[in-house]
């Protein structure tokens, strides 16, 4: 079988390749396979600094290859099956899962952008696209809902009118519209490169910080305050006087010869 997904690593950098280009990468179950074994493999690498996800082809993702799936019955129970003392199941992992990697994540859309696809890219940290990329909540036309992880990643992002309305109606919209609906981070003529500046950018700062600034806004957006205040205070006790933190402000005061150690544990 085809590999499903590439990993290719470049410095400390990750780029994370959809694999299936001539049916779009549309997810049959090996892709749902091997999306999850590749977060937990990236997870492990304490040396990468940042991840670039894109898609092999005319486009990122095209979403669930229902043909593929339905061909055997116990697929969706497969999907929807979720493991005791887990948040997520199967169908659920292949968005949610890039929230959990201690490093940033950039998405790359191009071509189009649609279903599934479309909640892989709401679980990165950043999305770049193309201009002429097309996006699209598809499930409606199937007579479904999203059950990829947007009920969660999608309420970070944008107003709930429009969540309801791209949600009831599987409109297909253009990069400038999410761009308005904040649904895409960054247009650019090479989405591509510009997340490989990003995240040059990224990796001059402590991949500790780095780490517990994502650990932070994920786990703050949408709880009280108290819980908020708590985050702060949990994880900046657990950046003070650490090597990658006395190299980083050391910086600031001269030119320091000092490097950066991989990132810790968490």
């Amino acid at each position: 079988m085809d590999q499903r997904v590439i990993i290719k690593y470049q410095d400390n950098i990750a780029i994370v390749t959809l694999n299936r280009p001539d049916k779009y990468n549309a997810l049959d179950m090996a892709m749902f396979d091997a999306i999850t074994a590749t977060v937990a493999e990236l997870k492990q690498n304490r040396s990468i600094r940042a991840v670039v996800l894109r898609g092999e082809g005319k486009g990122f993702c095209a979403g669930l290859d229902m043909v593929s799936v339905m061909k055997n019955p116990l697929n969706i129970h497969t999907l929807l099956k979720k493991p005791d003392n887990v948040a997520s199941n199967l169908a659920q992992d292949v968005g949610y899962l890039w929230r959990s990697l201690p490093v940033p994540v950039i998405v790359v859309t191009h071509g189009s952008c649609f279903g599934g696809g479309m909640q892989i890219a709401l679980g990165a940290d950043f999305r770049y696209s193309t201009p002429d990329c097309r996006f699209s909540i598809m499930e409606a036309k199937w007579g479904l809902i999203p059950d990829m992880s947007l009920a969660v990643t999608l309420r970070e992002l944008t107003r709930i009118d429009i969540a309801k309305e791209l949600t009831m109606t599987g409109r297909v919209f253009s990069a400038e519209q999410a761009l308005e609906y904040g649904l895409v981070t960054k247009i650019c003529d090479d989405p591509l490169a510009q997340a490989l500046a990003f995240c040059q950018e990224l990796t001059a700062r402590s991949p500790d910080a780095v780490m517990y600034a994502k650990k932070l806004l994920n786990d703050s957006w949408v709880s009280d305050d108290r819980e908020a205040l708590y985050f702060e205070t949990r994880y900046q006790k657990k950046l003070l006087g650490r090597w990658n933190h006395l190299v980083a402000a050391s910086k600031n005061f001269f030119k320091s010869p000092l490097k950066f150690k991989d990132r810790s544990k968490g």
